[in-house]
């Protein structure tokens, strides 16, 4: 069981399938929130369908390169033989 779902994460032969999951998961979570009646929002952006997704998204990805530019640059990331 988990040799096959390492064989599939990790195989390139799988990649196109990997992205089609990956694009139904993302569909089947932004558009239920297109469905979600939102007379009582009480901030703008919460009537906004798809706002938690794309906010999400983008938290995410600024993270990344934010913690991606303070290793890099900060000097908090090191070699990977600097202890030997």
């Amino acid at each position: 069981m988990i040799n096959s779902i390492v064989d599939y994460f990790g195989n390139e032969a799988y990649a196109t399938r990997r992205r089609r999951l990956f694009y139904l998961v993302l569909v089947l979570i932004v558009v239920p929130d297109f469905l979600v009646f939102r007379e009582h929002a009480e901030y703008l952006w919460d009537s906004v369908p798809g706002w938690s997704a794309v906010y999400g998204f983008v938290s995410c990805v600024l993270l990344i390169f934010v913690s991606k530019f303070l290793g890099h640059r900060a000097g908090l990331m090191r070699r990977e033989d600097y202890y030997d």
